[in-house]
């Protein structure tokens, strides 16, 4: 982040920061050009076809550019159009395995062909990372999308599900199987497992039960040898280091066990907003003050952005309080009637729903829908570019007016404020590489 206005502070007391901050601006990039592949497609598919498993064929997962669907399963989960141009370097071949031996494969023959692999779970890559190279060689994508099995043990309160899968996917899942349990991780449900849990993970339920990453279990994995091994094979130094430090420099993690953790029946979500003419500026500047030291089932989230003024035709800022709360109505108002009046919350502000249908609150669809609707991954698609810092010290009135002052003149930015504390302020900051 670039703004001058909001000072970052050194702080040991805490994991992690009181606030995380999520800024959405644009950016430019340069794009190299990528030569043509050095083996040929024959010849790589050979490769291909000799190291998987018989049983299960690997040609129909192949998609060669320029043949049959190629693009259509590239452009599927870009999410950034600059990285989608006629200029754009392309992958000579896109591997969508369905089995864990297409995985062992692309591993094994991307080596022996010097051919860098570029692995992707769908979802929120902005960067282009799993899909663009920048090298100017070669490269093939390993697409992990068709590996998205959800098994969920009630029992022993786990679930292991393949890196292919949707949040989405998991929620729905286990919500089948339990109306009480449930998996501490992001709002977007059409996010990927796979790059979620290898970048960290967080949600609404981080200030209770920490970071997505801060309940996985276990992991298989495909290492540099083309091996599968679990955590005990691979040992607790690797385990720490694709769990929340980015799973691709190791090898292609196929599929994490994951901690369930306990939600009452009933969750109360609101969404209140206030205009600078409405007093926002003051309100988050209580905000960032209170929301890091609430009790740790409530969470939450600011989100700015640019609108028409409620007095003129003026653009002004507003300031959105998007919370869940692991409890009942009454509870809710208690608390913050008595730490944080000045968001002024009234019991019809609260909406009163299951954990599963608090999913569809976040992302803004209708709450009441089918749950089915979380198996859904084609739904439309936005396309945007986003970044993050942290921010160790409350932002001064004064740096919020700045801030303010300046996504007026830009009008397109918006930005999004996460508060920490609690579980997050508990763990050791060790556990985890997450930063």
């Amino acid at each position: 982040m670039n703004d001058p206005s909001i000072t970052l502070v050194q702080s040991l007391k805490m994991r992690y920061p009181s606030i995380m901050l999520v800024l959405f601006p644009f950016f430019f990039v340069s794009i190299w050009e990528s030569n043509s592949p050095l083996v040929s497609s024959e010849t790589f598919t050979q490769c291909l076809t000799s190291n998987s498993d018989h049983k299960h064929p690997i040609s129909p997962a192949l998609f060669f550019a320029g043949n049959g669907s190629y693009s259509s399963v590239l452009e599927a989960n870009i999410r950034n159009l600059r990285f989608n141009t006629s200029n754009t370097p392309k992958p000579f071949l896109i591997l969508a395995a369905t089995h864990e031996s297409h995985v062992q494969a692309a591993v094994t023959c991307g080596k022996h062909h010097n051919l860098q692999m570029k692995i992707r779970s769908g979802g929120h890559d902005y960067d282009g990372l799993s899909y663009v190279t920048h090298s100017g060689k070669p490269f093939f994508v390993l697409d992990m999308f068709n590996l998205r099995s959800v098994e969920v043990d009630v029992a022993s309160k786990t679930a292991w599900i393949q890196t292919g899968a949707t949040l989405g996917e998991v929620y729905y899942h286990i919500w089948e199987k339990s109306k009480t349990l449930a998996y501490p991780a992001g709002v977007c449900p059409r996010v990927g497992v796979g790059g979620h849990i290898s970048g960290g993970g967080y949600g609404n339920m981080m200030r209770k039960y920490g970071l997505t990453i801060d309940n996985t279990l276990d992991a298989r994995m495909v290492d540099v040898n083309g091996n599968i091994m679990d955590r005990k094979l691979m040992g607790e130094d690797l385990f720490w280091a694709i769990n929340g430090g980015g799973g691709s420099s190791y090898g292609v993690v196929l599929a994490y066990k994951l901690n369930l953790v306990e939600v009452p029946q009933t969750v109360n979500v609101f969404n209140i907003s206030r205009t600078q003419e409405q007093d926002a500026t003051e309100t988050v500047y209580r905000w960032q003050q209170v929301a890091p030291e609430l009790p740790d089932e409530l969470f939450i989230r600011l989100f700015i952005d640019v609108v028409n003024g409620t007095v003129s035709s003026q653009k002004t800022v507003r300031a959105t309080f998007i919370g869940m709360f692991l409890g009942d109505t009454t509870t809710l108002l208690s608390i913050l009637n008595r730490r944080f009046p000045e968001l002024g919350l009234v019991r019809s502000d609260c909406i009163e729903t299951s954990w599963v249908q608090s999913v569809f609150f976040w992302a803004n669809i209708q709450v009441g829908s089918s749950e089915k609707v979380l198996l859904d991954r084609n739904q439309t698609t936005n396309y945007l570019k986003r970044k993050s810092d942290y921010v160790r010290e409350p932002i001064s009135r004064t740096g919020l007016e700045s801030i303010w002052k300046k996504m007026i003149q830009l009008e397109i930015p918006t930005m999004a404020f996460n508060p920490y504390g609690s579980a997050m302020a508990r763990i050791p900051s060790t556990t985890t590489p997450f930063p």
